[in-house]
């Protein structure tokens, strides 16, 4: 197994049904019972585990997973609302540092939950048109409503599957 890739890289069917946006709805729903699940009796020595050398710690992807979902719904708003705009790359390892990742992780499951219940709100109104709406990312190009929340719930997936590799060891 790829540790950086535990289940794998973001698949997205060449074309998104909004069945396809349900189920992945439905992984973003549960997201944070399961996070809370597994992170919330940890200790400090627990949270300072890492899944492989030079990867962040289990704290640190917590706050990872509620930076990244935020630019995420935001990126995925714009495309709702703007004609394919632009959206700035963020440096997500400069975010990892700042002094707000010092925070106990609740913080970040607290944001996650009040996110994620947005995301499951917004992505059940979408219709078949939206899912091809789209913006560019200054980095990566042109990227769907449709893959934007595919890669939301995937992302959470990949993290939580990061953290249970870490608590294993």
């Amino acid at each position: 197994m790829d540790l950086r890739f535990p289940i794998g890289t973001l698949q997205v069917p060449e074309k998104v049904t909004l069945e396809n946006i349900q189920e992945w709805l439905k992984e973003i729903e549960t997201y944070t019972t399961r996070l809370r699940e597994t992170v919330d009796s940890l200790s400090d020595e627990e949270l300072s585990r890492k899944y492989r050398d030079g990867s962040w710690t289990v704290r640190e992807l917590v706050h990872h997973i509620a930076d990244s979902q935020l630019n995420m719904y935001q990126r995925l708003k714009l495309a709702l609302t703007d004609e394919n705009p632009t959206v700035p790359a963020f440096d997500q390892d400069k975010w990892a540092v700042l002094p707000d990742t010092k925070l106990p992780i609740e913080s970040s499951i607290k944001m996650l939950e009040g996110i994620n219940e947005r995301i499951v709100s917004l992505g059940h109104s979408l219709s078949e048109e939206q899912l091809t709406r789209a913006f560019t990312h200054r980095d990566n190009g042109e990227i769907t409503v449709a893959t934007k929340v595919a890669k939301l719930a995937w992302h959470e997936e990949h993290h939580l599957a990061h953290i249970k590799i870490a608590l294993s060891k």
